[in-house]
């Protein structure tokens, strides 16, 4: 499975972006994914994920301002970003579990700064 992030980019702070992540194969409808993020000097932490029956979970930091969604007709989970503040700044992953195996994409940098 190869996972293919896009979608990042410099953003005022108050602004937004949508992150998209396209996986390879065919086992995206049945698994998990995920997003990801990676702020400069810490570990890479969980910002949102959906089961492969819709059930979403969130950051309690990003509640209420991010959006996950999937469609599993074209192989892609988003991300919708509102809101977006400073701290958010990171490089963001997508990640697909399957139960068994997990996957990662390359990363997409996602700068919020005026």
């Amino acid at each position: 499975v190869q996972l293919q992030a896009s979608g990042g980019g410099l953003v005022q702070p108050g602004g937004f972006l949508k992150l998209s992540c396209a996986a390879s194969g065919s086992i995206f409808s049945s698994s998990a994914v995920a997003w990801y993020r990676r702020i400069p000097g810490k570990q890479r932490d969980l910002v949102a994920a959906i089961t492969s029956g819709g059930v979403t979970t969130y950051a309690d930091s990003v509640k209420g301002r991010f959006t996950i969604s999937k469609d599993n007709a074209k192989n892609t989970v988003y991300l919708q970003m509102n809101s977006l503040k400073a701290e958010d700044t990171a490089v963001y992953y997508c990640n697909l579990f399957t139960g068994r195996y997990m996957f990662w994409g390359q990363g997409t940098l996602v700068t919020v700064s005026s």
